[in-house]
């Protein structure tokens, strides 16, 4: 029954973890959307959000921002909007990178992370970064637009071991083709 497929259309990509312990230096994980045209959905993004940005258009953007993984709850949320993106869009991908300043960390280093993806009160995936332990950065979800124009989730959670400006890059390359840590 086609027509009757709403998509998805607001969702919330919600990131914790533990402090680091007394004397190390702290985590800071940091949620990333790349957003990409339809007239080319992999390569460069048209734009990217991330701590200190929002999209052009406001419909991506970053709700809280922790820098240590102190406090309670989730320490770090992302709204994107799809149902208001502009149609010229039709890729957008989400995910986290590990800030590298005092190090070379990757999951394996971070105590307790965790991810949940949700649209309204339902959850859509959520994850410990189990599978990516060796990687310093993962690809969390993968919007698209379907043949209807509706957004639609491709789940996945992808590790890369590369630093936050390499994340970026490889967020714009294909699943078949990007390179991948485990």
């Amino acid at each position: 029954m086609s027509g009757f497929n709403k998509g998805i259309h607001k969702v919330e990509l919600a990131v914790k973890w533990d402090p680091s312990p007394p004397g190390q230096p702290p985590t800071d994980l940091d949620i990333v959307a790349a957003t990409y045209p339809a007239s080319a959905p992999y390569g460069d993004p048209a734009y990217v959000v991330h701590f200190d940005s929002r999209s052009p258009d406001g419909t991506i953007y970053l709700n809280r921002d922790s820098v240590d993984g102190r406090g309670f709850g989730w320490d770090e949320v992302m709204t994107m909007e799809l149902d208001r993106l502009d149609e010229r869009y039709a890729r957008v991908v989400a995910g986290v990178v590990i800030q590298q300043r005092t190090g070379r960390r990757t999951f394996a280093g971070v105590l307790n992370p965790a991810f949940r993806l949700r649209e309204g009160y339902t959850v859509l995936a959520g994850d410990q970064f189990g599978t990516v332990l060796g990687a310093t950065a993962a690809t969390l979800a993968e919007f698209v637009r379907d043949g209807s124009g509706e957004w639609v989730l491709v789940p996945g959670v992808h590790g890369y071991d590369t630093d936050p400006d390499g994340f970026v890059r490889a967020m714009g390359e294909s699943r078949d083709s990007a390179p991948r840590d485990s």
